[in-house]
This record gives C-alpha cells, structure tokens and sequence, in this order.
C-alpha cells in the first residue's frame, strides 16, 4: 500500500513541476535596421504547443515551463528568414534579431513602377506570388496555374486545339501584357501557344498588376500585366528536380541547378511535358484535350560587377508539338480533308538582357529582348505558317531628385516584324508575300513624391509613336494614403492605348482564305481608367488576416474590332460606332493562423460590355462572378501538408449559331483539386517530398456539344436541308471549361543543395 501511495506522489509531483512555468519576455527586430517587427509569430514546439505574435513595438509573452533545457522556439515572419532558437536555462529575455528573406515575394516588388521596392511602400498596387502558391495546384505550366490567382482566368477558346489566352478582370487576352524579367517577351503569336511552355521551375515570383499600365509598358497592357520574375543563379549553387503524373497519361518533369563559375552564375533549367493518350469522354469522336509534346530549355547568367552592378543575360528555346482532332487522325493526314486534326509545330528562341551602365553615382539600366517565333500549323487542310520576330530596347535612369522626390526617366524601342501565308502580308499584287515591319518608339518620365509617412503620389506620362497612329501621349496619377501601419489606401487614375496588331487579335480566323479589308484608318484604341484599392493588415489573437479589396472602372474609345458577318468573304477592321465599358469589385483575403492553416480566398464581380447605339452586348466568355480560395494545413505529427483549393465561375455568354439548340450560356460550375504532401524530418545535404492528389475531384466536365457538327468538320454536308435545316457549320468555339473529367496524380520533388 505505501508503495503505491509513494508512486502516486512521485506522479503527483513529476506533475505539478511539469506544470511550472514561467514567462519568458522577448523582442524582434530586424538584423539589418533593428527597427522592431510587429506581428511575427513566436511557436514553442514542446513540452507542449503554445504561440503568441509580437506586438507593434516587437515585444512579446511566452509561457515556457521552468525547466527548459530541451525547449525550442520557433519565429516567423513573412519576409524574413525563420528561426529555430533552443532556450538556455538561464533565459528569462532575449533578444531576437530576423534576417530579411531576399527570396521572399511579400516584400520586393518592381512591377508597376520599373523600380525595386517594399511592396507596402509601392502606390500602384502589386499582387505578388510565389512558387509555393502554386505548388499547391502542380501544373505542367504557368499557364494553367495561373487559374489560382483572383481576377485571372486562363480561357481556351478552342476545343480542337486548345487555344488560350488570359483574361484579366474580364478583358481579353489581347489586351495582358506577359513579361520575363519586364521584359515584353510574350505577345504576337506566343499570346495563343507561347504561354503553356513557361515552367515553373524559372520561378522566383510572379508580379501581376491588374487594370490599364500602357502609360509605363506602352501597347498591348491596357488590361494589366504578369511579370515573371525567374531565379536569381547568384543565389547559393542547388539542384531541383521536380516529376509528377497523372492518370491521364500526363507527365511532366521539371529539374533546375545553379552553378558558380568565379565571378560568373548560372542557372539552367528544363522542362518536358508529354500527353499522348486520347480521351472521348462525351463520344464526339475528337479528342477532348490536345496532345501535346513540349520541350523547353531556359538558361540565365549573372556576371559579378563592381559596386554591385547589374549584368545578366538569359536565352530560352521551346519546342512543342500538338495536335487534336478526329480520335482517328495521325500525323500522315495532316493537310488533308480525310479526317480533320488540327496541328502546330512551334520553335522560338527567347533573350533577355539587363546592364547597369558603369556610370558612378547613378543607375542608368540597359534592357533588351529579342524572340523569333516560327509557327507551322494546320487546321484542317488550312494551312497556317507564320514567321515572327520581336526586338526590344530601353534605357531608364532612376534619380534621386530630392529628399522627397524619386525620378524614372526612359526611352524604349520595339520592333516586330511578321509575315505568313495569309491575306495579311500579302502584296498588294497578291503574288509575293510583304511582311509586316513596325517600329514603336516611346519615352516614358515619372515622379514619385513621398509628402510625408502617410502620403505619396506617384504621376507619369508616356509617349509613344506608331507609324499608322502617329502620336499617343498616356498619363497616369497614383496616389497612396496610410493612416497608420495596418491600412492602405490607394486611388489610380490614367490613360491607356493599344495599337491593332491583326494576327493576334484571331488569327485563327485568318487561316482561312478571307480577304482582309480596313474600312478605315484605324486608330488606336485609348481607356480611361480609375481604381480604389484599400488593404488593411488584422492582428487578431489566433494569427493575422489581410484584406484587399479594388472597385475598378475603365472606359474604351475606339475599340478594333473585327466584322465577320457582312462579308463572308472579308474580315473588316474597324473602330468601334461606340463605346465599351469594364467594371467591377473584387476582394482578396489572406488568412494566416498560429496552428499553422494558411487560407486564401476572393472573388471578382464584373461587368464588360460592349455599346453601340441604344444596345448594350455582354462580352462572350466573360462571366460576371469568379472566386478563387485555397486551404493550407499542416499536420506537424505526420510530416504532412494537406491542400485544398478550387475556382468557381457563374454563367458566360457563349458563341451560338442563329436557332442554336444549345444554351447561349454557360452553367455555373466549380473545379476542386485536393493534395497531400509528405516531407521526411529535414535532411542534409538535401530534401524531397512526395505528393498526391486529384485534380477536379467531383469530376465536372461540359455535357452540351461543345463542337458543332463534329461528324462533318469540312462541312462537306453542310447544303444537306434535310439532315441540316439550319445550315449549321463545323466550328469548335463553345467553350467554357476544359473536356477534362476527375484525374489523380502523384509527384517527388528534390532539393539538393
């Protein structure tokens, strides 16, 4: 009996003594400026979890046991670099001092303003992401994870081929201008197959500004802007290597290495994605998604300067073979009219440029870019062969006018050059081809004026001079309010252009005989724009939540647009007998918790629409409600992270036919994607993961006839009045969500460093 009287007191006491704790006081600064950080997350891993943030002077509470000999802390802050601090027995304060994290994309922006800045201090607003967002949805490419992002949509706009650009608040992909690294090395022909071979392993982070910013990147950027920012070889030498598939038959590897060569970095990366297997899952007899080959290199160089200059240089090459069409098609029919397939055989080559000048005291930065990109393709027995060749130079000097006054000042060049074998750029005989040759130049003054803490106002003016619209001023004014350190304000306001560039407004259209005619010398189209974004930072005693939300409206004047219906021999290009209005709110919420859930969510409601006269057009594939959201978990115990993330889109105008039997809209759909990922207790000298998942889990896919008439896609049959009273033709333009039903995958990923 006193034996075991004697162990309950042992127990008793082995209890209270691990109950015993004390407070434990603390402070966080940064490493660099030691001024204070507010609002980091403070974790104690054992005896037992517990966690608190640090106020707005930095300072914090603990509750630790008595005995901490074996504690650990770990602190977190978004930009900085984590700490895991072991406690001494003796430590009743202590002082903790973060490293900022220059990898990090929450901070460092350059997007908007053609300057490196905070992200907090930028007037324009800037969303920025980062690899690991998007990780939490694998795609073979950019392109496709990009759906994430609120606001953005990835739209195919055909069904064979699987054509696609991106819309941006509603506006259509002619109107996104794509950059790497700032540079504009996406339009033209890469708008429509160039943007699925970008991989995401270049990623560092991705800078997207939405609404007008022509008044700083000129034509082509009056819907907004995704700016590509790729690794940095200067970073510390490491391997990536990153495969995964599908049980569609979808593989897809990534691997990445940097090097040091003296004064000399690189990274070089590749990617290939392979999709061979055909799916009929609505038995139209053509494939549901396009078989693709796709092969892309991308190698970047950093040189080390004095004063630590700037000096990199980057090349890219993609290849890609697709094709789709009849389930019965092979590459031996290709430009026949026996069974239709539509195939395109891409090569482009991609560089990019950046050098400080050696000027002392001051940044004056060369950039340039130059892109070829060779296009060998057939829709149907149509064929399509285009040639396109994009140069690109500018010069910016950033000065330092005043103590309150930042100066941008620059002058840019583009070149283009296009020819095919279409009416486009043919003579004005017709028996020689006369390719297109345009120069753009343009210069561009900004001055950002910092009033105080709380004020700043940034204004802009751009001049550009197209050889067929003469002379296009744009000006621009943002200014940003703060009235303390958790809300933001900021108001935008401006003028955008774009100027007509004929092959990427349809060009699938234009692989057909059509003779291409200008009712007009067309000017180019101008928006008036505004936008007020508010941002507000929330501590709460769970974590933090941020909050965006922007009421955007812009105006278009003399908007291009394309006749088909007046001339079914002609394609007429005109400017707009009207006005086209785009409109809306959107709102974006980021919610981190101490236990580690990380949840995003946000939603855009828009209105786009086109007027002439006394009717007002709502704009095809454009829906009025899109969401995004994303959960994040951690499971600490089991080294796993758990995903969950979707996008949901109301009904979109579609393109019917006159007594088209299918609806004229789309239904309200949802696509939801699960992941778990396993990562072993870190390791050295590297790390690797191991994730599964399923790709559109409730198995959503269109059930109407996305093709029509797939049965006669030459429309041999198409004067049949008795099997096709309403003259119907074949055309694959129905589209609103991918042919793509339920799918698992499974991935590793490699870090070695």
């Amino acid at each position: 009996m006193q034996k075991h009287f004697l162990a309950v007191l042992i127990l008793l006491e082995a209890l209270f003594a691990s109950a015993q704790t004390d407070i434990l006081k603390g402070r966080i600064t940064d490493a660099h400026t030691g001024e204070p950080l507010a609002f980091a997350t403070v974790q104690m891993t054992a005896p037992l979890p517990a966690g608190t943030l640090s106020d707005t002077a930095g300072f914090f509470l603990l509750n630790v046991p008595t005995q901490i000999d074996k504690v650990k802390i770990v602190v977190s802050l978004i930009g900085y670099v984590k700490q895991v601090i072991p406690l001494k027995t003796n430590d009743k304060e202590i002082e903790i001092r973060l490293a900022p994290d220059e990898s990090n994309l929450k901070e460092v922006v350059v997007t908007g303003t053609m300057k490196e800045m905070r992200k907090a201090d930028s007037p324009v607003p800037v969303e920025v992401f980062s690899p690991k967002f998007f990780l939490r949805n694998p795609t073979p490419s950019l392109f496709d994870a990009i759906q994430m992002v609120n606001g953005v949509r990835p739209q195919l706009q055909c069904n064979v081929c699987n054509t696609g650009d991106i819309h941006i608040n509603g506006m259509e992909g002619p109107y996104t201008m794509v950059l790497i690294d700032g540079m504009p090395i996406v339009s033209g022909l890469s708008t429509v197959y160039g943007l699925s071979g970008i991989p995401n392993s270049v990623l560092q982070r991705m800078e997207v500004v939405k609404g007008p910013a022509a008044s700083l990147y000129g034509s082509e950027a009056m819907g907004g802007l995704i700016n590509i920012i790729t690794k940095d070889p200067a970073e510390r030498p490491e391997m990536h290597l990153d495969l995964n598939g599908t049980t569609y038959g979808e593989y897809n590897a990534d691997a990445a290495g940097s090097l040091m060569f003296g004064k000399a970095s690189t990274l070089l990366s590749a990617n290939y994605f392979h999709f061979t297997n055909r799916w009929d899952l609505n038995d139209d007899n053509f494939t549901d998604v396009t078989l693709q080959k796709r092969l892309s290199v991308f190698n970047k160089w950093r040189f080390e300067r004095k004063h630590n200059r700037l000096a990199s240089v980057a090349f890219r090459y993609l290849w890609e073979d697709r094709y789709g069409g009849e389930m019965q098609w092979e590459p031996r029919w290709r430009g026949t009219d026996s069974i239709y397939g539509e195939s395109i055989r891409t090569n482009r080559y991609e560089i990019i440029g950046n050098y400080q000048l050696p000027i002392e005291n001051e940044k004056v930065l060369f950039s340039f870019s130059y892109n070829r990109h060779k296009q060998d393709s057939y829709y149907g027995d149509v064929p399509y062969l285009a040639d396109q060749r994009n140069g690109f130079g500018q010069l910016t000097w950033e000065r330092k006018a005043s103590r309150r006054h930042d100066l941008l000042f620059g002058t840019s060049a583009r070149y283009t050059f296009y020819d095919d074998n279409t009416p486009v750029t043919a003579s004005t005989s017709g028996l020689e081809n006369a390719p297109q040759r345009t120069w753009l130049p343009g210069v561009f003054v900004q001055d950002e004026w910092t009033f105080n803490k709380r004020w700043k106002l940034l204004s802009g003016l751009r001049y550009d001079h197209d050889p067929r619209h003469g002379h296009i001023l744009s000006p621009r004014l943002n200014l940003k309010y703060n009235p303390d350190s958790e809300n933001t304000l900021r108001f935008s306001a401006g003028s955008g252009f774009r100027v007509v560039n004929v092959f990427s407004e349809d060009h699938a259209a234009l692989t057909g005989g059509r003779q291409v005619v200008f009712a007009e010398a067309l000017e180019p189209e101008r928006t008036w724009n505004t936008n007020l974004n508010y941002t507000r930072f929330q501590n709460t005693s769970f974590g933090f939540i941020n909050f965006d939300a922007t009421v955007f409206y812009s105006y278009f004047f003399n908007k291009i647009v394309a006749d088909y219906d007046t001339d079914p021999e002609k394609i007429i290009y005109q400017n707009l007998n009207g006005y086209a209005e785009n409109m809306g709110f959107s709102l974006n919420s980021d919610w981190n918790f101490v236990n580690g859930l990380k949840a995003m969510a946000g939603f855009t409601l828009m209105d786009v629409s086109v007027v002439e006269g006394n009717i007002r057009t709502w704009q095809l594939h454009t829906p009025r409600f899109t969401g995004n959201w994303s959960l994040s978990y951690p499971i600490v115990k089991w080294n796993l992270t758990l995903d969950y993330n979707g996008h949901l889109n109301s009904p979109m105008r579609l393109p019917v036919f006159p007594n088209d039997y299918r609806p004229e809209q789309s239904p309200w759909f949802s696509i939801h994607n699960i992941q778990v990922t396993w990562k072993p207790r870190r390791q050295s000298p590297g790390d690797f993961e191991v994730y599964a998942g399923v790709k559109n889990l409730f198995n959503f896919y269109p059930r109407e006839d996305v093709i029509m008439r797939p049965h006669d896609p030459f429309d041999k049959r198409v004067d049949d009045p008795v099997n096709n009273p309403n003259g119907y033709t074949f055309d694959p333009s129905y589209n609103y969500a991918p042919v793509q039903g339920a799918r698992a995958f499974v991935g590793i990923r490699a870090l070695l460093r």
